[in-house]
């Protein structure tokens, strides 16, 4: 039965070394559309350059594909069968699949909140009526109640034991006399800290970085050998790296890949390795034993072979590159120098420049720029007049050199196997890079005479045209580097080059000018170097977090002022969010870590932290002030009654932390939290009642004004145990 299928096959429309430029392949030189088009039942044959695909409707049986598969590569290009509506399907089912857990996440940690503040509610203090126990009060903390704070409750426990240091901490600080003075020292010494913790990051003590390398199991080796390299010797090449990754201890196997890309990985999904073919590309994809049998990290093990591998390479002048799975965000390299300008040569000029400033660069590595090396290339040229003279077409002179340099399909068997298997007529290995081997080949003339294709050709000898790459339309040259050594952060490579742009001269003189966030505005008019890579992704990552931090801020700072109806307690309550940096950045110098993205949100987190400890001491406060305490009595006893629930709660947060603090992925996070919390909790003990003691020790209306006052001493309501109230 005769009926109308549609198939669609996608793949890397470029064509094989031997007739072409693999980077620089074009549909016009192989008529894909026309070859296609002229096989019978043929109704529909489009190529689609920018989408990689070839779309095919035949009429005909299904298996059809299968044929018509082995004629476009006999073309030149690989092609595999591709089904729209089953893509379609499979995405749709990612989407739902992400928004299904995406969904569940926001509605289980809304209600985790929800039912932590429950619990926090009614079964805390209904389990504290029941278990705990009355604590006695020792006669030296009763006595120094009585004398200082004559109506405070009688503290105990913790509080009793930092009673006489709150009193020693604070009497100085309050004294009449000379309190102003030792609160100007201390607010100097605070604010020093402060200093001194954010010129670490300066002076290099703590390095930023967005994510640091996570210890994976593979990493993989790229290699590029000069255009025109046969696959044979690209093979050879990647023999010799496995033989020396061999004799490496942490690795247990690795996979070479001639001529083609490795099955897609992360890394060939962002970097786009997966569109790597010819035989001048190679591939190790190098397996490690578990992190849990190894001391080395991956990054580590990966800094060790570099050197070796490279050495191995540059002895077959191919260019080897040591890459790592990136932890976070895709990039096409760690660092990267998009070029523009006005000629694609002078572009190629300046990328061959700030190449070389890359290479000059101390731990910068794997250096690379979109640009092959200049490599021969042979046009043969149909003479359409001899060949009309002597009645033999153009195609035919194709065809013959196609089955020359790739072998030509002439028929199928069917054996009644799933696949036909073709019958390839083509030249000896040993003579299929042989140019005057295949111009020796004759057509039949109309006169059925044999006409060697020497004669109906011109042959012209270039060079083979660079690739053109675009980026948001613009034509754009890449160059690309990796960070290794002691400071493996791109940043601290990329600001170190950064000074020897001025040096280079671009072709017409004048010099290069140096963009950071955006595009050139106008890349036509002068030549310049816009900064790309992990730079992009940091600035992005820490503009939107810090955004989200000020959003954060306003938000806290309004619900404050709905709690206390005032504009100033909620800036008192604020003020020592910045207290935070001092132990998170020292912290950080402590351990030798990096400052990453994960430590930026330990510090948001520390943020709401910070703020409820305030809440609790100026709270607290204001209840002694309504109760008749004489103010300075009531800004000592806030630190003395409100430290054991602060401290509780901050050593429980920094318990926490500590089970993430060996992760190479969130070791940031766990020092903000507990460096964060313990400096700050400690400083916020003093500095929050002594700023709220500065801003109303001459407006105490302020605070007694809005509500009653309440003459009974606030102490704990106790029930012996055993009895019910």
């Amino acid at each position: 039965m005769i009926h109308e299928v549609e198939r669609t096959f996608v793949g890397p429309v470029k064509v094989v070394e031997q007739e072409h430029d693999r980077r620089a392949g074009s549909a016009r030189d192989v008529p894909v559309e026309q070859a296609v088009a002229a096989e019978p039942d043929v109704l529909r044959a489009r190529v689609t350059l920018s989408a990689r695909r070839l779309e095919l409707r035949w009429r005909g049986p299904a298996l059809r594909a299968d044929a018509l598969a082995a004629l476009v590569a006999g073309l030149g290009f690989r092609v595999v069968p591709w089904s729209p509506a089953c893509l379609r399907a499979s995405d749709d089912a990612e989407g739902r699949a992400l928004l299904r857990a995406l969904g569940i996440a926001a509605f289980g940690a809304v209600n985790v909140m929800l039912i932590s503040l429950a619990i926090a509610f009614s079964v805390t203090p209904w389990l504290a009526r029941l278990w705990m126990k009355d604590s006695p009060v020792s006669a030296a903390a009763d006595d120094h109640t009585r004398e200082d704070l004559p109506n405070a409750p009688k503290p105990h426990g913790l509080a009793a034991k930092l009673g006489p240091l709150f009193q020693r901490i604070f009497r100085p600080l309050l004294d009449d006399r000379h309190g102003r003075r030792n609160r100007s020292l201390l607010a100097l010494g605070v604010a020093l800290l402060i200093a001194i913790s954010v010129a670490l990051p300066i002076f290099g003590l703590v390095l930023l970085k967005m994510l640091p390398f996570d210890n994976k199991s593979e990493f993989q080796v790229i290699v590029d050998m000069p255009a025109g390299t046969p696959v044979e010797q690209t093979a050879a090449v990647l023999h010799e790296l496995g033989r020396h990754l061999a004799t490496v201890p942490e690795v247990t196997d690795y996979q070479a890949y001639a001529g083609t890309a490795a099955p897609i990985n992360f890394n060939g999904l962002v970097r786009q390795y997966y569109l790597r073919t010819g035989g001048a590309v190679g591939d190790l994809q190098v397996n490690l034993i578990d992190k849990h049998q190894r001391s080395a990290q991956s990054h580590a093990i990966a800094m060790r072979v570099r050197p070796a591998l490279q050495q191995i390479g540059a002895r077959f002048g191919a260019n080897v590159k040591v890459v790592e799975v990136p932890p976070g965000p895709p990039v096409l390299a760690p660092i990267v120098a998009e070029v523009y300008g006005p000629d694609a040569e002078g572009r190629r000029h300046v990328a061959k420049a700030v190449r070389a400033m890359f290479s000059a660069q101390a731990g910068v590595v794997d250096a690379d720029d979109s640009s092959i090396v200049d490599a021969p290339r042979t046009v043969l040229v149909v003479d359409r007049r001899k060949a009309a003279l002597l009645g033999v077409s153009q195609q035919a002179i194709v065809t013959t050199l196609r089955a020359g340099l790739a072998g030509e399909a002439t028929s199928y068997l069917h054996d009644g196997s799933k696949y036909p298997a073709p019958a390839t007529l083509q030249l000896p290995p040993e003579k299929q890079g042989d140019l005057d081997a295949l111009l020796q080949l004759a057509v039949r003339s109309a006169e059925s005479k044999l006409v060697p294709i020497r004669e109906l050709v011109t042959r012209s000898d270039t060079l083979r045209e660079q690739p053109i790459y675009h980026k948001d339309l613009l034509p754009v040259n890449f160059v690309v580097a990796d960070m290794a050594g002691t400071v493996d952060s791109p940043l601290y490579g990329m600001f170190g080059m950064r000074g020897r742009l001025a040096d280079i001269k671009p072709p017409g003189g004048g010099g290069v000018a140096e963009y950071f966030i955006h595009q050139p505005t106008d890349p036509y008019r002068d030549y310049a170097v816009k900064w790309d890579g992990e730079w992009q992704i940091t600035y992005e990552t820490f503009r939107d977090m810090g955004a989200a931090y000020a959003v954060g801020l306003v938000l806290i700072y309004l619900l404050v002022v709905a709690q206390f109806g005032s504009y100033l307690t909620p800036l008192i309550i604020m003020a020592p969010i910045p207290l935070t940096i001092i132990g998170v950045m020292p912290g950080h110098a402590l351990l030798g870590s990096q400052y990453t993205a994960t430590s930026m949100i330990g510090m948001i987190a520390l943020a709401g932290i910070i703020v409820r400890n305030s809440i609790l001491l100026v709270d607290f406060i204001n209840l002694q002030v309504r109760q008749g305490v004489d103010f300075k009595q009531a800004v000592l006893h806030s630190a003395i009654t409100r430290a054991q629930p602060i401290m509780l709660t901050g050593l429980a947060a920094m318990f926490g932390a500590f089970f993430i603090l060996d992760d190479p992925i969130f070791n940031g996070l766990a020092i903000s939290l507990i460096f964060g919390i313990l400096v700050s909790t400690v400083l916020t003990l003093v500095v929050i009642p002594l700023l709220y003691f500065m801003a109303y020790r001459n407006r105490l209306e302020a605070l007694t004004g809005p509500g009653p006052l309440i003459d009974a001493p606030v102490a704990a309501s106790t029930t012996p145990q055993g009895e019910t109230p």
